[in-house]
C-alpha cells in the first residue's frame, strides 16, 4: 500500500451534462478547458440511454477487460466516482435499471438521457501520474513520493 497526504481540497466544480451530451467526453472537455491535473470525482448522478463500461473479465494476470454496452435502454445512475491524475480520469460507475445494477469503467460513448450532475473536486497538495506495470496495471503514484 502507499499513502499520499495532500494539504486540502480546492474548488469544487458542480457540471450539468444535458440530455443528449456524452458524459466521459464532457467530463474531459471542461478538465483540459480548466486544466486541471490533480481531482477527484466525489457525486455524480443522472440517466443514461446508450451506456459503455469495461469491467475485469479474469482474475489472472494481466488483465482481460470485458466490454458491455447497452444502446436505446433507460438506465440511472446512482455513482461515479474517481482520480484525475495528471489531468487524465479514471472513473468507476454504477447504473442500473429495474431489475440490476452493474458497475464498472467509465468508457466514452455514455450518452445523457436526461440530465447528469457531477462534482469535481480539485486536489491542492498533489502531483499525480499514473505507471504501468509489467503486468499492464495502471498504478496511481505521486511525484512527491518518489
Amino acid at each position: 500500500m502507499q499513502i499520499f497526504t495532500g494539504s486540502a481540497f480546492g474548488k469544487v466544480h458542480v457540471l450539468r451534462i444535458d440530455r443528449g451530451e456524452y458524459l466521459l467526453e464532457s467530463i474531459e472537455n471542461f478538465i483540459a478547458s480548466k486544466n486541471i491535473r490533480n481531482a477527484a470525482v466525489v457525486s455524480a448522478i443522472g440517466t443514461l440511454d446508450y451506456c459503455v463500461m469495461h469491467m475485469v473479465g479474469t482474475t489472472t494476470l494481466p488483465p482481460v477487460d470485458e466490454f458491455v454496452k447497452w444502446e436505446d435502454k433507460p438506465l440511472e445512475i446512482t455513482s461515479i466516482d474517481g482520480v484525475i491524475a495528471d489531468g487524465s480520469p479514471h472513473l468507476h460507475m454504477t447504473v442500473g435499471d429495474r431489475e440490476h445494477a452493474y458497475a464498472g469503467h467509465l468508457e466514452h460513448g455514455c450518452r445523457v438521457l436526461y440530465l447528469a450532475e457531477v462534482v469535481i473536486g480539485e486536489l491542492d497538495g498533489f502531483d499525480f501520474y499514473r505507471i504501468r506495470t509489467e503486468d499492464k496495471i495502471l498504478k496511481l503514484t505521486d511525484i512527491n513520493s518518489i
